[in-house]
């Protein structure tokens, strides 16, 4: 089959490699309709992530085709139309009872840190990811969330990660009615989670980025105020449009690759002696209200990053935080777009065969040609539904 393969920092290629096949009784394997490249991908692409091996398929957000099932597997059909929450997940453990299936004990046993992900390094269990032609989806009764015959591809694809992550991210924020938000980063997960926020409640959302076109795609999508932080100082301003005190909520969508600060940039992005730039996390501390709460939805990896917790614990603050346990979400946001209250599809400003996906990395990665998000499809437009 055709898959994506990293070469090393900075380098993604398509080349053949062997189809997945059955390891297991619950396994499925699934022919990929349509994947999407997430900001996360970008941590792996810039050798971010400890154990990104050469030759491994990224990609966690992706649809498919059940096409084969294990001796187990139960609850599918060859033939459905199927979306994967990014998270692997038995169902049966401790966290998955609860609900937290971000949390599964089961299938990535060797950390704490976190379950197993699709296309997210040994770190997080060594899943051969979605951007290819096949994937193994191990649990496939337990993991998979059917898609509706009136929603399309493209519109399920994002309840796998990006939009599913801003839910919760807006949950999180505990918004109360006619309250402040404030969003720092208006990617695919910032952007939803400014459209949560407004259905959660909020009476006012503010969003920040330092750059341009996406900030004029927020303005347009989701009629959100925008600040320009390298226009403006943003914890000054901030608290300039909140009677000094800042934001009800802050959801800081951006994580370990923020800019705003050079030190912290060349120090955890590029010398690699923190665990990415802790900025966007700082900037949310100093630019939410005492007593208010940050929702921490940005990614990050261990150990350690410079958090400025000293004015956190002063200013009475809380900070809610965790990967999104993306299935608990999946039917709440399938209302949503079957209501027609929201296209998902609509942040895929660039949709790609599957052979161009270094192409769509590059351009995602340095927010050429107004890029917001990158779908990729493995068999062309023909595939979707």
């Amino acid at each position: 089959m055709r898959a994506l393969t990293y070469d090393g920092p900075y380098r993604v290629k398509v080349r053949n490699k062997p189809e997945p096949r059955i390891e297991h009784p619950q396994d499925g394997i699934v022919r990929v309709t349509a994947a999407a490249i997430c900001g996360s991908d970008l941590h792996l692409l810039h050798g971010l992530v400890p154990d990104t091996r050469i030759g491994f398929t990224f990609g966690h957000e992706f649809t498919g085709v059940v096409e084969e099932l294990g001796p187990g597997a139960q609850g599918v059909q060859k033939g459905d139309r199927v979306m994967l929450p990014f998270q692997i997940f038995c169902g049966g453990c401790y966290y998955c009872t609860r609900g937290l299936t971000s949390c599964c004990e089961s299938t990535n046993p060797a950390t704490d840190a976190a379950t197993g992900i699709y296309g997210y390094s040994h770190t997080m269990g060594g899943y051969d990811g979605g951007q290819a032609e096949y994937v193994r989806v191990p649990f496939i009764g337990v993991d998979a969330e059917k898609i509706p015959a009136d929603v399309e591809d493209l519109d399920a694809l994002p309840m796998t990660d990006a939009f599913a992550t801003g839910y919760q991210a807006a949950e999180m924020a505990g918004i109360e009615e006619g309250e402040t938000v404030l969003v720092l980063g208006c990617g695919p997960v910032g952007l939803f989670s400014m459209w949560s926020a407004w259905v959660m409640g909020a009476g006012r959302v503010i969003a920040v980025d330092h750059v341009d076109y996406r900030l004029e795609f927020a303005r347009k999508w989701l009629g959100v105020e925008t600040l320009n932080f390298k226009d403006a100082d943003l914890v000054t301003a901030v608290k300039g449009m909140t009677d000094d005190r800042g934001a009800d909520a802050t959801i800081e969508a951006v994580g370990c690759e923020a800019a705003g600060s050079p030190v912290h940039r060349a120090l955890g992005v590029y010398m690699k002696l923190e665990a990415g730039s802790p900025q966007a996390l700082n900037f949310a501390i100093h630019a939410t209200k005492k007593g208010g709460t940050i929702s921490m939805i940005g990614g990050y990896g261990p150990p350690y990053n410079a958090v400025d917790i000293g004015t956190f614990m002063n200013k009475a603050q809380r900070i809610n935080t965790g990967q999104a346990s993306v299935k608990r979400y999946m039917p709440r946001l399938l209302e949503h777009v079957q209501a027609g209250r929201i296209r998902p599809q609509q942040v895929f400003t660039h949709r790609l065969p599957l052979d161009r996906a270094p192409e769509g990395y590059h351009t995602f990665a340095q927010k050429r040609d107004g890029c917001i998000k990158v779908a990729l499809l493995p068999n062309g437009s023909a595939t979707l539904h």
